[in-house]
């Protein structure tokens, strides 16, 4: 293989991850940005009423007063679960896995609100919640473990690429 096309295949594949790149970042951003729809969804739910009937889907009240309230409590857990979830797979810290406490906690209230015969729905308790949510954790560290290494292999290979364009250079 000559120089040359070395070069063209050096640039193909630079381009590609930077492509990869700003697709996964741009799902994360319409994620994110979408999260404050979800959060005000439902003052467009009717307010005393049990029953919420569109085109699209309906939704009963489960439990609670109306159905705003309802939607009220579900999409702010959804939303909380959402960001957090996203939080824990794109950090890089050492003490991500901290985020996965209030990611536990988020999901217990979730699975309260969406099975309306529990009572309180925001009583939290770390230990009984912790079996019902762990392999949503067990996953998500998967997932972030994926996400990490793919992203530094990328890195990596950009330093390598960077430094053979360089010695590339000074021959």
């Amino acid at each position: 293989m000559t120089q040359e096309q070395m070069i063209k295949q050096h640039t193909k594949s630079r381009q590609t991850d930077r492509k990869k790149r700003f697709i996964i970042g741009g799902v994360i951003a319409i994620i994110l940005a979408t999260t404050p729809l979800l959060f005000y969804l439902y003052t467009y739910a009717p307010n005393n009423a049990k029953v919420w009937e569109t085109s699209f889907f309906t939704f009963e009240s489960r439990g609670f007063n109306n159905v705003q309230s309802f939607i009220h409590a579900l999409f702010t857990k959804i939303t909380f679960v959402i960001i957090t979830t996203l939080w824990f797979i794109t950090s890089k810290d050492w003490w991500k896995w901290a985020i996965l406490v209030p990611l536990i906690m988020f999901l217990f209230q979730l699975i309260g609100v969406v099975n309306y015969q529990i009572k309180y729905v925001d009583d939290f308790s770390f230990w009984y919640s912790l079996p019902i949510v762990m392999p949503v954790i067990v996953f998500l560290i998967w997932i972030s473990r994926e996400l990490n290494k793919t992203i530094g292999d990328l890195d990596l290979k950009d330093e390598i690429e960077e430094e053979l364009e360089n010695y590339n250079k000074k021959i």
